[in-house]
């Protein structure tokens, strides 16, 4: 009989109301721990209460408020609060439309485990983190459960980021006690992916072709150390055009002129004159001998 009483209350679940206010209305010292966590405070006859309904560790309630019809879950940091009231962080009581000593209904509840968590950060700025999954694997430390549609606010190097929790799995609400949670993250708002600018791609025009008749490459004729000069008519050199790439012979404000000119020995006025390849006498060194 004492067995079935233990098991009937083992069933029954915490449920009370308080009012709500801020952390950075407790009295003391201020507990910037709380404000950037996912935990509240509740009054000591809270811990009395749960301990006599044998309600199962970890302690997760759940906060409602309703009169905006708004629900979030969180765990519970120490039993320290004054009687009838309760110290949430502030961002949890944006999320539940709360005012300052308004009511809310605290009530205990089992979460499964997350496997899943994707947030959308509110602001471009946490792109700037170096390592953002560490930064928020820090963080979550803190918190003891994630619902779906939450804001919640993290704290690192002195500025303040906020997360929207687009989706949990395998439910809107989970625990994230001694799990494996595998985190996503979705486009920030505001976010513009930079634009890459080309420059202006200027053609060049290509330098005309200029024809060079006075040059024949390998025209000449070949001679053999150590025999004698075969007499051979002289064949007529034949001309062929070379085509040389380089610019216009016509002089143009800011273009560069080069030209293959060959002067005339002596120092001439620039004037061209054909060239022949091996032109000159040929000598042997084996000499004759004079009789």
């Amino acid at each position: 009989m004492f067995s079935q009483l233990f098991n009937s209350m083992a069933d029954i679940p915490f449920e009370h109301d308080y009012k709500c206010y801020p952390v950075s209305f407790m009295s003391g010292d201020s507990r910037q721990d709380v404000d950037t966590g996912g935990k509240i405070i509740m009054p000591p006859s809270a811990l009395d209460a749960v301990t006599r309904l044998n309600i199962p560790y970890p302690l997760l309630f759940s906060l409602r408020n309703p009169v905006a019809d708004r629900t979030t879950h969180c765990g519970v940091l120490e039993f320290v609060a004054e009687e009838g009231r309760i110290y949430i962080p502030y961002w949890m009581f944006r999320n539940l439309c709360l005012q300052e000593g308004q009511r809310v209904t605290v009530k205990s509840g089992n979460l499964p485990k997350g496997d899943f968590v994707k947030f959308q950060p509110q602001s471009p700025e946490f792109i700037d983190i170096h390592n953002p999954k560490a930064v928020l694997e820090r963080v979550l430390r803190k918190f003891a459960c994630l619902t779906k549609g939450d804001t919640i606010s993290l704290n690192y190097n002195n500025h303040e980021y906020e997360l929207c929790v687009l989706e949990c799995k395998p439910a809107d609400a989970i625990s994230i006690i001694e799990c494996d949670l595998n985190v996503d993250f979705a486009t920030p708002i505001g976010y513009e992916p930079p634009t890459k600018q080309s420059a202006p791609v200027e053609e060049e025009e290509p330098a005309p072709l200029i024809v060079d008749s006075a040059f024949t490459p390998f025209a000449g004729q070949g001679n053999v150390l150590g025999r004698r000069k075969k007499k051979t008519t002289a064949d007529t050199p034949t001309t062929t055009n070379v085509i040389v790439r380089g610019p216009d012979l016509d002089f143009k404000i800011g273009k560069i002129i080069f030209t293959r000119a060959i002067p005339v020995a002596g120092g001439g006025d620039g004037v061209e004159m054909e060239f022949e390849a091996f032109k000159g006498t040929g000598n042997t060194i084996k000499q004759k001998r004079k009789k």
